[in-house]
């Protein structure tokens, strides 16, 4: 008896363009080559000061779903825009947030899902990501979280391909590329608007799996990250504040009582301080003052400092 080949998943990818349209015409013509067949395109246009969105939609016609948002709502609010219009319209069976400046392998979806698929509990699955810039580098085979000093690892960043990180494994979160199972999104939610940017993936992946579910590195299917394209557009002291900032607070949110103990003695007794010498002797006063109203919002639940680096 033939075996009946089941339909695949219905996929709905996620992309945001915020002033960025040359990485993001790269990336949708690499998206345009891909093999696995039921899947549309979501971009949404973060309030980009140029004729991005008008471009986009002239290049690209109906392979692309284009919603405009008229502000910079940042990663967080900007994706969350494109993932309530799909889970609102199309219901599919997995969202792929895919940031904006990576290009991919024509059969990385087919991997991915295939890998996503492979147990129930399984919630995000990600991809192995290599440097745009060193094609056979390793930007992130999945990453580990350490609570204790709040950094997040991207497991063998930088080492060439040899075949070492070709075993499918659990992580603590995906960065760049996150397929996210339907159900995952009914149950968790979306994105925290808080973050604005940075760590807002690492929030959602511990998010994931406080509910049960299981975050995979699926090391078959590859793309290429440009990486920090976005920050390269933003003020000075953008990075120093939000990353600062969102660190201390997905700490506040995440980590057990001891582990908030031991990450503010490492913190303020140590990283802090080597920060604030690394930057003075650099004389990067402006990122110095950026740091240090990322570390004062964190702690006390403010926003204020994002009014200067939005």
């Amino acid at each position: 008896m033939a075996k009946v080949k089941l339909a695949q998943p219905r996929v709905s990818i996620i992309i945001l363009n915020w002033n960025g349209l040359e990485d993001t015409v790269e990336c949708l013509e690499s998206l345009k080559k891909i093999t696995y067949p039921n899947y549309e395109v979501i971009v949404v246009d973060n309030g980009s000061q140029g004729n991005d969105a008008q471009v986009l939609k002239e290049t690209f016609g109906d392979y692309i779903h284009l919603i405009q948002n008229d502000r910079n709502d940042g990663f967080a609010g900007g994706m969350n825009i494109g993932m309530k219009y799909t889970m609102d319209n199309s219901q599919p069976d997995y969202l792929l947030l895919l940031n904006n400046d990576v290009t991919v392998a024509p059969d990385f979806l087919d991997h991915l899902v295939e890998a996503a698929m492979a147990g129930a509990s399984i919630g995000i699955a990600g991809p192995k990501v290599y440097y745009y810039a060193f094609p056979k580098r390793i930007q992130s085979a999945g990453s580990k979280v350490l609570m204790v000093k709040g950094l997040s690892f991207s497991i063998g960043d930088k080492q060439i391909d040899d075949g070492q990180y070709e075993k499918q494994q659990d992580v603590d979160c995906i960065a760049a590329c996150l397929l996210v199972k339907n159900e995952v999104v009914q149950k968790v939610g979306l994105f925290d608007e808080a973050y604005f940017c940075y760590w807002e993936d690492v929030d959602y992946c511990i998010r994931a799996k406080k509910a049960g579910y299981r975050v995979i590195y699926a090391p078959v299917a590859r793309i290429w990250h440009k990486v920090g394209q976005s920050a390269n557009k933003t003020n000075v002291g953008f990075r120093d504040y939000y990353g600062t900032r969102n660190r201390i607070r997905l700490i506040k949110k995440h980590a057990t009582r001891c582990q908030c103990i031991i990450f503010f003695i490492y913190f303020f007794g140590y990283s802090f301080w080597f920060v604030t010498g690394s930057l003075m002797y650099r004389r990067k006063m402006k990122q110095l003052a950026a740091c240090y109203r990322g570390a004062r919002d964190g702690l006390f639940d403010s926003d204020a400092g994002s009014k200067l680096y939005g």
